[in-house]
Parts: C-alpha cells; sequence; structure tokens
C-alpha cells in the first residue's frame, strides 16, 4: 500500500513538473540566433538567445530583484568556449498594484554572447552549438522553465555574410553604452548611495540598476537636478555589505523618447567607522583651528578682497569719528558674517537631512544664482571705475542701507563678504569644510563659526585698536585711484562667473546671459551719466526710470533657463554618420553652422524653439548633425565646396529614399523646415 502511495506521488509530482515546463514554454518562445550566416576558424561568433514573451509575462536581469536571472548551460565542440551574457538595459517589473517586483524583460529582447572558436576548426564542414536556456518566468504567478537550443552554422575561410534580419532585430535591443563624455560619481551617506551623473545631452526618468544587491530594488530611486548634475538618491538594504565599486545600468529616456542605458562603474567609499572618543576631540580641535585659518585665509582671496579693501575706505571716512562708533561698525559688520555663516550651516543642515548631497558653495551650481552674482559684481565695479557714483560707504556694505544708516550698512557689508566668499576654498579651508558637512549638526555649527570669525577678525581688529585705523592713510587723490584698482577684481570675479555658468547652461543660454550683462552696464551708465550731482531733476528722473528699465530687461533677458528635457540634441557632423544614417532610413538636418556667425544663431533660435518643430522631429526620429565651422575644418570646408558654398548659413535635409538632400534658405523660419522634413 505504502509503495503504491508513493509511486502515486512521484507520477503527480513528475506530471505536475513537466506541466509547469510545459507552461513555461508556453508563455515564451526561446531560440538561439547568429547574426552572421558562417563561422570562421579562429574568429569570434555573436549568438543571441532570442526570447519571445507573452503579452503581461516577463523575465529577469542579471540582478532580478525578486526571482532568479536566465541561465545559458552551453554543449560546445572541443575548443570552444562562450562569453557571459550581455544584458540589455532592464526595465522595472510592476505588478498590477504598480508595485516594483524586480528588473527584467517583456516583449522581444535578445541576450547576446560571445563564442571564440579555434584556430584548426576544420574549413568546409557544419557545426552545431548547442545549449540550454534556464528562466524565471512571471505574470500574475511565476513558472520556471527550460528548453533546448540549438544552431547550426557552416565553417568557411571566407568573410562572413551578416544575417540582416537577425542583425535589424538586435539593433531595437537597448544595450548599455560606455558613458563617453559624461560625468559619473558616487558616494555613500547614511543609509543611501547617491548616484550624480552629467550627461552630455538632456536625460528623464533616470534609473539606476544596480547589479549587486545592496540597493533596494523596490523602493523609489528620489532624483534632484542641480543645473547640470542630475542626482539619484539609492536607498541600501538593512546591514549591506558595501562593495568598493557602484556598478550597474544608469537607465533613462533621451530628448527622442527612445529607453537607453550607460553602464556605470565607478569608486564608491562607505561611510567612515566612529573613531574613539579621545580621537575625536583632538580631530575636533584640529578642525576648528584649521577653520579658523581658512577663515583668515579668506580675506587674501580675490573675490572677497575687493569688498574687505572697499571697507577698509571706509575705516579711512571713518577714522575722524569716536571709537566707541568705530568699534560698533566693526562689532556689526562681524555680527553679519557670523549670521550669514549660521544661515548657511542650518540650510546645508536642513538639506543634508532630506537626502540632499551638497558641498561647499553649493549655491553656485545654481545657475540662476550665479548670474545674479554676477550682475551684482559687475554693478560694483562699474560703480568703482566710475561709470556712476553708488556711494562709498554702499558700496562697501553692498546696499544703500549704508549711506541712510551707518551702522545697518556695516552689517549688510558682512553678509555680503560671506556671499562672495563661499565659493572661494582656501588651502586650509577645505578639510575643514570637508568634516563640518559629515560632523553632527552642533559640531558643524562650530566649525562654520570659527570660519566666519576669522574672515571678519581683521576689520574688527582694526576697529576695536582705533590707533591701528589712524596709522592708516590719510583720503587723497590715491583715494580715488584705490578706488578704480579695486574695479579690476570685481571684473575678474564676473569673468570667473561666466565661466561657471557655462557650463551649467547652453551655448545660446551662455551667450544671452552675456548680452544680458550688457544691457545691464547699459542700465548702470544711464544712471550715472545722468544722475550727477548738477543734472537736471526731470533729467535725472527720466534716466533712472530708463536704467531701472533697462536692469531688469537684462535681467530677463540673460536669465540662464533649465535645459527643457525634450530640447534638440545635436550630434557632430560627418560623412560617415551620413551613410550610417541613410542605411537606417533615417530623415537627417545638417546644419552647418559657426558660432560667429549671427545668422545661424537666429536660425536656431527661431527654428529649434518652435513646439512644432521639436514634435515632428520627435515623431519622425530625425538625426540632427552639426558641421561647427567656428574653427577651421578642411573636412567641412571640402563638403561646403562639394555643394558651391562658401560661408555659413547652410542646411541641409536628407530623406529616405531621395537621391539628393535639398538645400534650404539661408533665412529659415519654421514653416521652412517643417516643409522640407515632411518632403512638401
Amino acid at each position: 500500500m505504502r509503495l503504491r502511495l508513493r509511486s502515486l506521488l512521484l507520477t503527480c509530482a513528475a506530471l505536475g513538473s513537466a506541466a509547469f515546463v510545459s507552461s513555461a514554454a508556453a508563455q515564451v518562445s526561446v531560440a538561439l540566433v547568429s547574426s552572421d550566416n558562417s563561422v570562421q576558424p579562429g574568429h569570434p561568433v555573436s549568438v543571441a538567445l532570442r526570447m519571445e514573451h507573452n503579452p503581461r509575462w516577463h523575465s529577469y536581469w542579471v540582478n532580478a530583484g525578486t526571482g532568479y536571472p536566465t541561465e545559458l548551460t552551453w554543449d560546445l565542440p572541443s575548443g570552444w568556449a562562450a562569453g557571459n551574457i550581455q544584458w540589455p538595459v532592464p526595465t522595472l517589473i510592476k505588478n498590477a498594484a504598480g508595485q516594483v517586483t524586480g528588473h527584467g524583460y517583456d516583449g522581444l529582447t535578445y541576450l547576446p554572447v560571445t563564442l571564440s572558436t579555434p584556430p584548426d576548426l576544420p574549413v568546409g564542414g557544419r557545426v552545431q552549438i548547442k545549449a540550454q536556456a534556464s528562466w524565471l518566468m512571471c505574470a500574475d504567478v511565476c513558472i520556471p522553465g527550460t528548453a533546448d537550443v540549438a544552431l547550426e552554422l557552416p565553417v568557411s575561410d571566407d568573410a562572413p555574410q551578416s544575417n540582416e534580419a537577425v542583425r535589424a532585430e538586435l539593433a531595437r535591443v537597448p544595450m548599455p553604452q560606455e558613458p563617453a563624455g559624461w560625468q559619473v560619481n558616487a558616494d555613500r551617506t547614511g543609509n543611501a548611495v547617491t548616484l550624480h551623473v552629467v550627461a552630455p545631452a538632456g536625460v528623464r526618468n533616470g534609473h539606476f540598476f544596480s547589479d549587486k544587491e545592496f540597493i533596494q530594488y523596490d523602493q523609489p530611486q528620489e532624483a534632484s537636478v542641480e543645473g547640470a548634475v542630475t542626482s539619484l538618491r539609492l536607498p541600501l538594504v538593512e546591514n549591506p555589505e558595501i562593495p568598493t565599486r557602484l556598478t550597474g545600468v544608469f537607465a533613462y529616456t533621451n530628448s527622442s523618447g527612445d529607453y537607453r542605458g550607460v553602464r556605470v562603474d565607478v569608486p564608491l567609499s562607505a561611510a567612515p567607522a566612529p573613531s574613539s572618543a579621545p580621537a575625536s576631540a583632538a580631530l575636533s580641535l584640529g578642525i576648528l583651528m584649521l577653520a579658523l585659518m581658512g577663515g583668515l585665509v579668506l580675506n587674501l582671496m580675490p573675490c572677497v578682497f575687493p569688498v574687505l579693501g572697499i571697507k577698509i575706505l571706509g575705516f579711512v571716512n571713518e577714522s575722524g569719528s569716536d571709537r566707541r562708533r568705530v568699534a560698533l561698525h566693526g562689532v556689526l559688520f562681524s555680527v553679519g558674517v557670523l549670521l550669514s555663516f549660521w544661515v548657511l550651516a542650518g540650510l546645508l543642515a536642513v538639506l543634508r537631512a532630506s537626502g540632499q548631497q551638497l558641498g561647499w558653495g553649493f549655491q553656485l551650481q545654481s545657475a540662476p544664482f550665479v548670474f545674479s552674482l554676477a550682475v551684482v559684481m559687475l554693478a560694483f565695479a562699474l560703480s568703482l571705475s566710475g561709470v556712476f557714483d553708488f556711494g562709498l560707504r554702499a558700496t562697501g556694505a553692498g546696499s544703500d542701507l549704508q549711506s541712510r544708516q551707518g551702522l545697518t550698512g556695516s552689517f549688510f557689508s558682512g553678509v555680503l563678504a560671506t556671499v562672495v566668499a563661499t565659493p572661494c576654498s582656501a588651502p586650509f579651508l577645505a578639510p575643514a569644510l570637508g568634516s563640518a558637512l559629515a560632523l553632527p549638526t552642533l559640531q558643524s555649527f562650530a566649525v562654520f563659526t570659527c570660519i566666519a570669525a576669522g574672515l571678519a577678525a581683521p576689520y574688527l581688529l582694526l576697529s576695536l585698536f582705533p590707533q591701528a585705523v589712524s596709522a592708516l592713510p590719510r583720503p587723497g587723490r590715491w583715494l580715488e585711484t584705490f578706488k578704480q584698482a579695486m574695479a579690476f577684481p570685481l571684473y575678474a570675479t564676473v569673468a570667473f562667473l561666466m565661466w561657471v555658468l557655462a557650463g551649467q547652461t547652453s551655448e545660446s543660454g551662455l551667450l544671452f546671459a552675456l548680452l544680458g550683462l550688457t544691457i545691464v552696464a547699459m542700465a548702470v551708465w544711464l544712471y550715472g551719466r545722468y544722475n550727477r550731482p548738477a543734472a537736471a531733476l526731470g533729467r535725472a528722473r527720466l534716466a533712472t526710470f530708463g536704467a531701472l528699465f533697462l536692469l531688469v530687461a537684462g535681467c530677463v533677458f540673460g536669465w540662464p533657463h533649465a535645459a527643457k528635457a525634450n530640447d534638440v540634441v545635436w550630434e557632430p557632423w560627418s560623412r560617415e554618420r551620413i551613410a550610417q544614417l541613410q542605411a537606417e532610413d533615417r530623415p537627417i538636418y545638417v546644419d552647418f553652422t559657426a558660432r560667429w556667425c549671427a545668422t545661424c544663431q537666429a536660425n536656431k533660435q527661431v527654428v529649434f524653439t518652435s513646439d512644432a518643430v521639436k514634435q515632428v522631429l520627435r515623431q519622425r526620429k530625425v538625426a540632427l548633425l552639426k558641421a561647427d565651422w567656428t574653427n577651421s575644418d578642411p573636412l567641412i570646408t571640402a563638403e561646403l565646396l562639394k555643394w558651391n558654398r562658401s560661408a555659413v548659413p547652410f542646411n541641409l535635409v536628407y530623406l529616405p529614399g531621395a537621391a539628393q538632400p535639398k538645400i534650404l534658405p539661408e533665412i529659415l523660419t519654421p514653416s521652412i523646415v517643417l516643409g522640407a522634413i515632411r518632403g512638401s
């Protein structure tokens, strides 16, 4: 009886296992395919496991999340060897409730593998490549499946003939690319890793797929964008074993709406181990000393010295005042510095608590902040150069408050000194700040307090010891010379800020910012030209209103805006790229241009900011190629001569099936470009 029951159970188990395999095979069809129709001795051959999933079914990536990845067990002839599976860019697998359950693939996908062949492979025969595929299929339920796959190819000395059908399907599979032109780095803070990405073109819907299991696969990855930097916060599993490198795939949607991915392999430092109490105390004292010295050295930085130099002029003007008032100016200046540093420390603490990864001078990661600071510095510099009289004390304070209320002006002068000091990282300041951003909140505030004390110390000491103030030179003609000389460090600061802005905005955005600063300079000139002491009141008021209008216009015109995710993306032009795109039957738009060509810039501003044009470009997957003739390029020159042209702008539209491209006129409109792309 027991034997009969055992036999029955074994029979049921076998039938159940067979049913599982049969059901899995019914939900996914697999086959082994090759991109070539023959094999050459000693040359690698590329094959792929073709997996076609039924609707709502999926299989898994190398780091599945739940489930397990597809495997291939090879049965190859002697002397052959198989490489690892080359995994395509995965997608997030979600259940009916929208919850992430893993990483994998649906629809039609290919898992490529490179096989190496022996050099003594007999020519003229045929070789059979066999493997067993194992996978896990899931929809509402999960079913394991296996299948034997095989492929037979002839062995030939001739160059391989491509299997065009397979190659065409493989070309549509998004394989991870090397991040050429990208900037990628990662760091760990607390229970999360933050991945920072700077892409050469806009990215949307970024998601990182780690090929290790220390990242929580089913948790959302919070994204933040600061200028050109996209950051993803990756939550960690409980008690993770942190590797030394972050590896995986960063998946995203490009400006054409295509799903793509780049490989990520960057160093990753684990959180520092806690140290003993005595070591922490000694370390804190060292950090505080470094912070104090760093604040002192900040007074010598080019972006701080102009403001403090201007305040020294205020000392000279105040040298005849009573001792108490001079000291009070110094105290209020120091209070302004101290409170400003505390505000920055508090802001950093709040943002750090919310998971943001921010460093010293983080405000310079904001393009609008950089432009605004450049406007302020330019106005101060023009005032020092004598274009207009903003008021000596007002210049030192950074506002007109001091001209009305001297003590209030000294306070705001301390605020301005802090604003322009934070981007500078003096030699002693870098380690102190690095520790301050990792220390607990109270200790971090202590570090920032020491930096503020070092920055304010020279001014405070001069105000507390009037004999030092009286030793300063008396006002005279040298004062105007010194004031004008102080303008040039400010001009240099504006140049530095524009250099920073160049990395945060597009070429056209930088051009508009520079033109906006020109309009601001014109506003300052207009105000100074007609607001001299002897100027007529009506004319002065009219000039003031005109200056305010130009100031607002310059700020609006030059205000940097974040690039839209659907903005057009240009590729470098080459004849080889033209041939490749024509083979893919893609429409092509070629722009022969140069940065010094005003008409070229106007054409792009008019045409490629049009929503109608951008929509057609995306729908028809038009490739945009830029032949940049800003610097001499013999290939571009030769191409222009081929079309009997010797100047830019010059624009061509290649349409699939057309023997010759369409030449566009020099002055473009959206309707002209749309008509050319549509072939009308």
